[in-house]
């Protein structure tokens, strides 16, 4: 299955949500699968995003339809990058 990379960047809106109710990260994650993509890993990092996930979707349609639906809510943006694992852009090569 694609794997793509959210880098994720909360509005003054999400810091407010994530600062009142944290356990709305891993809720967000199960809407996520009912979009049709699944997170496989999640990172809170420093500095320009304040979170990096992995997700696996079955194709660019679905991931977008999970970044445009995630997005309209205001509480974060997003940008999100499709992931060629190394080998396989290696034998594009």
């Amino acid at each position: 299955m694609p794997t793509y990379i959210m880098l994720s960047t909360l509005t003054p809106e999400g810091v407010q949500t994530v600062k009142n109710n944290p356990h709305r990260i891993k809720e967000v994650n199960h809407e996520v699968e009912q979009l049709g993509a699944t997170v496989k890993a999640q990172w809170a990092t420093l500095g320009r995003f304040d979170f990096v996930n992995i997700v696996e979707a079955p194709d660019e349609a679905t991931m977008a339809r999970v970044s445009l639906e995630l997005g309209s809510r205001g509480t974060v943006h997003y940008e999100t990058l499709s992931a060629l694992p190394i080998d396989d852009f290696i034998a594009s090569l």
